[in-house]
């Protein structure tokens, strides 16, 4: 309803006294101060000043708005310093994503050194499958995310740019008692006769998919299971075997064995995904998270 200018010209009446002073500190003429004033009057239902013999003053109505415009030409100037802050790359509130086995060790180590490094960045961090960072990164949501290609291929998304971060070896988890957990690297069609916990099988391509068919064979059941804890909980009381990023090594039970396999291509690629403009802090945690690779 309000225009910013006429609140400040508002306030500056208020603070002076007089049409002409206001004029004068603000290098408007008097009768254009006049003309703003009338008009913001016009806005606010009645008047906002009683006009004395010199100069003057806020009436009630006035006052009312008076401190509604103190409140909100605070608030815009407050605005106005974090956003200049954080186009800088001096801190602020950066919204970052990640997929659930990038959050085990890796996301989590770079966003510690931009912590030491930029400790006024304030972080938001978000977890979820790399569709989802995509369109939150496409609707301004995010300002970062690592997303990857498994399981079913490396998403686009309009206005979202992906530069490769690494590698990720593809493992399989078996209990420990498993008649392969000791045997080292082998094929994967000696797991022919297992069933596999996967969260997508079937209605799209996936890496699974794609090595059980070189390897010559279908798998016998999928069991679907999206999260991690549920999959290392069905592996560890033998009801199937899964694929396992290298990335969550970590956090593989001691119940399990992870073992490599023959196939060169059962591995994923990890990609930092940024919007067209990127802001300064998110190009600094990309080159924190390649740091984070190289030390891994």
């Amino acid at each position: 309803m309000f225009e910013n200018e006429d609140l400040r010209l508002l306030v500056t009446v208020a603070e002076c006294g007089s049409f002409t002073q206001a004029a004068a500190r603000l290098n408007y003429t008097q009768s254009a101060v006049s003309r703003r004033i009338g008009s913001l009057e016009q806005q606010a239902g009645g008047a906002l000043f009683d006009r004395l013999p010199r100069g003057v003053r806020l009436n009630p109505a006035g006052r009312t708005l008076h401190r509604h415009a103190l409140d909100v030409l605070e608030r815009m100037a407050r605005a106005e310093r974090e956003l200049a802050v954080l186009h800088a790359g001096l801190g602020g509130l950066l919204h970052v994503g990640a997929f659930a086995t990038a959050n085990m060790s890796l996301m989590p180590t770079a966003l510690r050194a931009l912590r030491d490094a930029r400790p006024e960045v304030e972080v938001v961090a978000a977890e979820g499958p790399t569709g989802a960072l995509m369109e939150r990164l496409a609707d301004g949501a995010l300002d970062l995310a690592v997303v990857s290609d498994y399981p079913s291929g490396l998403p686009q998304a309009e206005g979202v740019t992906t530069t490769e971060l690494c590698e990720d070896e593809l493992c399989v988890a078996l209990p420990r008692g498993h008649r392969l957990a000791g045997v080292g690297r082998f094929d994967l069609c000696e797991l022919r006769d297992e069933a596999w916990l996967q969260s997508a099988y079937g209605d799209r391509p996936t890496l699974l998919a794609d090595a059980c068919a070189r390897a010559g064979f279908s798998p016998r059941k999928i069991v679907r299971i999206a999260e991690w804890a549920g999959k290392f909980g069905y592996v560890a009381a033998g009801l199937g075997v899964a694929l396992v990023p290298s990335l969550a090594a970590r956090a593989v039970p001691e119940t399990l064995t992870l073992c490599r396999l023959t196939d060169p291509e059962l591995r994923r690629t990890l990609h930092v995904a940024l919007p067209a403009t990127p802001l300064p802090a998110a190009l600094e945690l990309r080159g924190l998270l390649r740091e984070a690779v190289r030390e891994r």
